[in-house]
């Protein structure tokens, strides 16, 4: 038998060893099948009641009849977790909806009943506390939104300077007063994968996926792997926001105008107006643009993903930061300090980035507030046309963010201007650590 040496002459079974060194004994694991009943799930059917609800879990009779693989908020259920274990969060606490339903109505599309076109949301995700209540009792389960849908005021420096250039009117409807302040309507999605048709946008097997996700997560979700019959599945990572301008039941309507700009998170910069890089410039840009685009009858959209440091994380960014300044920060190294690092430039994959543009019925984008070609390849083969595509002024450029977007256009990225030659790269320097 194999054994542990300790400081004592006696030596421990290892098996021993290893019981008295589990943490906690009373778990019961859901990682097979057996015993086991999952709540139907038919992801695309033609209606919500064969669809059936995302059921991830394990409270009440959840341990049996789950029928998603994860959890509720995405990264923030550690949060959850903790609450719990610190008994500030009764593990048994039931959510009280009264008055908590969406702000405004989002019509069904036929984009909501099939297999291919939503795979990483779910579409009744707005509706579940109330399409499935009697499911949720009769089966005793805990099901969850994983959308909300509200409405609020908007107050950026920005809106106030633009209202007092004459670039926005005050409306009394949209912008409300001389500072700029800006109603706006806004769904909050946490992601939900069918797992099926997510390994179809990226081309691999569903075995594939799973297996990596299994690997890559170091092990986190054993139901991957042993449970090939649930087909959904809650990653541990950031959702999405839209932000509507104007009447949002005008965003399907084909005869209205949109502006879109689809924004990955920049928190150095959309927060705390960092100059290395064009994000907050651009989100402005394409705020005000949206709500041009409201205040001329037609709807305005930003979708905000949270994929910071292009889905690297902020700690891999920084340390490209890091890279770049110590190495003399031209535009022909822009993107091969970041794979130095990372191994990839860019780990956004925007293959599933129009799920949310399909599930409010967004068929044409007037003006794509975008120079992104990964963004704009996606959306045109999600079958969405776009007709115009709107670069960030050269005036709305920091100067040490010149780096970045020659290195884009160059890449490219859409551009009026003339795209720069590798040569020319090399004479785009950023602002030395002596600037900083």
């Amino acid at each position: 038998m194999a054994t542990l040496a300790s400081n004592k002459k006696e030596s421990v079974p290892l098996e021993q060893q290893q019981i008295k060194a589990t943490p906690v004994n009373d778990v019961l694991l859901t990682t097979y099948p057996e015993d086991s009943s999952p709540i139907p799930m038919n992801w695309g059917a033609t209606d919500y009641q064969e669809r059936g609800p995302i059921v991830p879990s394990k409270s009440k009779n959840g341990i049996s009849k789950h029928n998603c693989i994860g959890a509720h908020a995405g990264s923030y259920c550690i949060y959850q977790a903790l609450a719990i274990a610190s008994n500030q969060l009764k593990r048994d606490h039931v959510a009280d909806y009264t008055n908590a339903q969406p702000a405004f109505t989002v019509p069904e599309q036929p984009e909501w009943f099939n297999k291919h076109d939503i795979v990483s949301m779910d579409a009744f995700g707005h509706l579940t506390q109330y399409l499935f209540d009697d499911v949720s009792k009769s089966e005793n389960v805990d099901i969850k939104p994983t959308i909300a849908i509200t409405k609020a005021n908007m107050q950026l420096l920005e809106l106030k300077e633009a209202v007092e250039k004459g670039e926005l009117k005050i409306d009394g409807d949209i912008i409300t007063n001389a500072n700029g302040d800006l109603k706006v309507s806004k769904v909050a999605v946490e992601p939900v994968w069918y797992l099926p048709g997510v390994a179809e946008r990226f081309g691999i097997t569903e075995e594939t996926l799973r297996k990596c996700l299994f690997e890559d997560t170091n092990g986190m979700y054993p139901e991957l792997i042993t449970r090939p019959d649930i087909k959904t599945f809650m990653p541990p990572i950031g959702g999405l926001t839209v932000y509507i301008f104007g009447d949002p039941q005008n965003i399907a309507n084909p005869e209205k105008r949109i502006a879109l700009r689809v924004h990955d998170e920049c928190n150095g910069s959309d927060v705390f107006g960092s100059d290395i890089c064009t994000c907050r410039p651009y989100l402005m840009f394409g705020i005000i643009e949206a709500v041009k685009e409201a205040q001329n009858g037609g709807t305005g959209v930003v979708v905000y993903f949270r994929k910071e440091g292009r889905a690297l994380g902020e700690v891999t960014k920084y340390l490209v930061y890091n890279a770049r300044k110590r190495g003399g920060d031209t535009a022909d190294e822009y993107f091969h300090r970041t794979e130095c690092i990372a191994g990839v430039r860019d780990m956004r994959f925007q293959q599933l980035m129009p799920d949310v543009l399909k599930w409010l019925g967004i068929r044409k984008i007037d003006r794509m507030l975008s120079m992104s070609n990964m963004k704009y390849d996606a959306i045109v083969d999600a079958g969405i046309e776009i007709i115009e595509r709107i670069p960030i002024p050269d005036e709305m450029i920091p100067p040490d963010s010149r780096v970045e977007i020659d290195a884009k256009i160059n890449s490219g990225y859409f551009s009026t201007e003339k795209a720069p030659t590798n040569d020319e790269l090399k004479s785009v320097h950023g602002r030395s650590w002596e600037g900083i």
